[in-house]
Order: structure tokens, then C-alpha cells, then sequence
């Protein structure tokens, strides 16, 4: 009992108790931080997955955003949670009347060139006086030619037609005196008759003197370049001191100043057209548009293009320059025809398509041709009669004979 009583009681049992307590406590410390560490990595973990989660979130809103008409609409085009069917928007575009027109292109000219040249003899020139884009009136003077040598030919002439005058007054004299005499018996009537030849002669004379003395004259005013045409000068090529011939074009004028396109145009739209029909010309580089009309069409058209000439008359504007080139949108009459929004049309290396709903609610592609573009959507002038049901949009990501869950759209809903 007493050795029981050393050993409880020794100093070394206490201090063992004490270190076992200590010892323990530190575990349970240990314990302690580590689940704390725990806590504070799984917090931060939680809120890296929700930021990635709120930027992908984020990515995916702008991806729809920037789509826009091009990904299938939310409500027009969905696929429900784990069903196979994709709801898809329909139309039945029926038949809407446009207003036929044709766009061309061509180019710009005057309607009725008048070339100007020298109708004389010719020789240096000696004034021009109008230039490019000048307005003249017809007979007014554009260019004169030296006429100095014809001037003084013209004086002769002159001179020659003075003395047949001369002459014949003097005949005309004789021929008074000799038939005063005749009675008397001193003039014979065979003098008489040869004092009146004489006299007829001396007259006809005359009369061709002035008609070559009028010869000359015209031919100086010939000298003078003058305009057949009121008009619009278009070229001149012509300066003071050139010697020209005659036949020599030195200028051309636009009558009247009119202009027009010579718009070139499918053998099967230039079927359609008549004259007087109108029409919008724009020049190339300018945004103004012009208007005028169908004056001319082509009685041929080109064995190698399949085209034909339509003329369209325009006034004249200072925009409209000769040689230029231009677009013209040319009324061709009404028509009807399905229109179709352009999500609706589809084209890959064999044309264009749509799709329309078949049996058992399955797509089947058709090829179209399209048409005129108008503000409600593009017609359709070939392959549809307008009484199908056409996918309005997500045919980009359905193949032939796909079944979809077809959702009847109005006309009105569609634009």
C-alpha cells in the first residue's frame, strides 16, 4: 500500500497526466484548422464555378444577341427539353401583285448626234468660236475659214457681171434707135432681128454673170462652219490656224440637247417592254436619278449575248455626260407572284431552295428562281404556286425529309 501510495503520488505522474492532456488538446487544434482551411477552399472554389458559370452564361446571351435573324428565333423555332421534333415556323405565302421592273445597266449618249463639218472647199482656219458644253442656236456661226483668194475671185465676178450689164443696156439701145428708123426704110427687118439676138444675147449674159457671181458668193458662206441644229456642242476638234479639207468633221452637236441610255436587255424581258413605257436612270458616281422613257426598241437582238437594245430619252442635265455608264430601273407592267422574306430562301451550288412541308409533317427541298426584290421579301417566279407551307427560317439547319412540328405563321408576322 505504501508503494501504491509513492507511485500515485510521485511527481512523475503528474507531469505525465499533464503532458498527455497537452498533447491532446494540440491534436484537436490541428483538427480544427485543417477543417477551417477545408471550409475556406471550398468557398472559394464555389465562387470560381459561379463566376465561370456566369461568364459562359454571359458569352452565350452575346452569341444569341449577335445571331440575330440568322439563329432560329426564340418562340419561332425551339426544341423542347428532351424531345426529338423541332417546333419550326411556317408560311403559306399565297400570291402578292408587283410592279414589274427590269434593271439594267448601259450607256449614256446623245439621242441624235449632229456631226458638223467643213462643206467647202476648205483651206486654214481662221476663228473657232464655241467650245464643248456651249449651247448654239441653228445657223449661228462656230468657226470660219480663211476666204482672202475667194474674196477677191468674188470681186471679178462681180466686175464681170457690171460689164454684161453694160453690154446689155448698149444693145437694148441699138435695137430702140435701129426701130425707130425701120419705118423710114433706112433699117432693113433682118437688121432688126439681128440687133434683138444681139440684145437677147447681151441679157443672157447677164443673168449668167450674176448666177456665177452667186456661185462664188455661196461658196465663201460655206467658209463659215455653221450649226445645222440647235443644241449642245458636244466635241470639237478644231483649233485657229488648222487647215482642214473638205468632208473634215470638226464638231458634233446634241439636238436639242437630248440625251439618252442605250440599256442592254434580255431577249425575254425585252418582250415585255413597249414604247413610252418609264423609266429611272441613275449615272454611275452619282446618287440622282433621272427620269425618261422607253423611245426606241431594238428591231434585232445579238446572236452571241441574246440581247437587245432598249433606248431610254432623257432631258438634259449637266450629270447626264455622253460615253458615261448608268443603271435604269424600267417599269414592266404588274404581275403575280409568291414573296418569300429572305430567311426563307436557301442556295448552295445547285441554286436556290426552300424548303416546303411535306406528308407526315416532313420538309422536302424545292428549287425557285427568284425574282424582283421588293420592300416585303424577294419573289418567287418559278417553282412555287404560293398555296405551300415554306419554312420560314432554320432551313440552314434542317435536311431533306426531316420531320419538325410545323407552327402556322401569319403573313404580317413574318415581315
Amino acid at each position: 500500500m505504501q508503494y501504491e501510495h509513492s507511485i500515485g503520488s510521485a511527481p512523475g505522474g503528474e507531469l505525465a497526466r499533464e503532458t498527455g492532456t497537452q498533447s491532446v488538446d494540440a491534436d484537436r487544434s490541428v483538427v480544427t484548422e485543417y477543417q477551417e482551411d477545408e471550409r475556406v477552399h471550398s468557398t472559394r472554389r464555389r465562387r470560381i464555378l459561379i463566376t465561370a458559370a456566369a461568364v459562359v452564361l454571359a458569352l452565350v446571351a452575346l452569341a444569341f444577341f449577335l445571331a440575330g435573324d440568322d439563329a432560329p428565333a426564340v418562340g419561332d423555332e425551339e426544341i423542347a427539353a428532351g424531345a426529338e421534333v423541332p417546333a419550326v415556323s411556317v408560311l403559306m405565302p399565297g400570291q402578292s401583285n408587283i410592279e414589274g421592273a427590269i434593271t439594267t445597266s448601259g450607256t449614256l449618249s446623245a439621242r441624235r448626234p449632229v456631226p458638223v463639218g467643213s462643206v467647202g472647199e476648205g483651206g486654214e482656219v481662221r476663228s473657232v468660236r464655241v467650245d464643248q458644253g456651249d449651247w448654239v442656236r441653228q445657223g449661228q456661226i462656230l468657226a470660219v475659214i480663211d476666204r482672202s483668194v475667194q474674196s477677191r475671185q468674188v470681186d471679178a465676178q462681180r466686175a464681170q457681171v457690171e460689164v454684161a450689164r453694160s453690154d446689155a443696156r448698149l444693145a437694148q439701145a441699138n435695137l430702140d434707135r435701129a426701130s425707130q428708123l425701120v419705118e423710114r426704110g433706112f433699117i432693113s427687118t433682118a437688121d432688126i432681128d439681128q440687133l434683138t439676138a444681139t440684145r437677147d444675147a447681151a441679157a443672157a449674159r447677164v443673168r449668167v454673170a450674176e448666177a456665177q457671181l452667186g456661185e462664188l458668193n455661196a461658196r465663201n458662206a460655206r467658209l463659215n462652219i455653221v450649226a445645222p441644229a440647235a443644241g449642245l456642242i458636244l466635241t470639237r476638234s478644231v483649233e485657229p490656224g488648222q487647215v482642214v479639207g473638205g468632208g473634215t468633221q470638226l464638231f458634233t452637236i446634241a439636238s436639242g440637247g437630248e440625251m439618252e441610255m442605250a440599256a442592254q436587255i434580255s431577249e425575254s424581258d425585252l418582250a415585255r417592254l413597249s414604247v413610252g413605257v418609264p423609266a429611272r436612270v441613275t449615272p454611275v458616281g452619282t446618287e440622282q436619278t433621272f427620269a425618261g422613257q422607253v423611245w426606241q426598241l431594238a428591231p434585232t437582238i445579238d446572236e452571241t449575248t441574246r440581247q437587245g437594245t432598249a433606248r431610254i430619252a432623257l432631258p438634259y442635265d449637266r450629270a447626264l455626260r455622253p460615253g458615261g455608264f448608268a443603271s435604269a430601273v424600267i417599269q414592266a407592267g404588274t404581275s403575280s407572284a409568291p414573296v418569300l422574306p429572305e430567311s426563307a430562301l436557301l442556295s448552295d451550288d445547285d441554286g436556290s431552295y426552300v424548303f416546303v412541308l411535306g406528308e407526315n409533317n416532313r420538309v422536302r427541298r424545292r428549287a425557285v428562281r427568284t425574282g424582283l426584290v421588293t420592300p416585303r421579301g424577294i419573289a418567287v417566279t418559278e417553282g412555287l404556286t404560293g398555296n405551300e407551307r415554306v419554312v420560314l427560317r432554320a432551313g440552314g439547319f434542317l435536311n431533306d425529309g426531316d420531320e419538325i412540328e410545323p407552327r402556322l405563321v401569319k403573313r404580317e408576322s413574318a415581315r
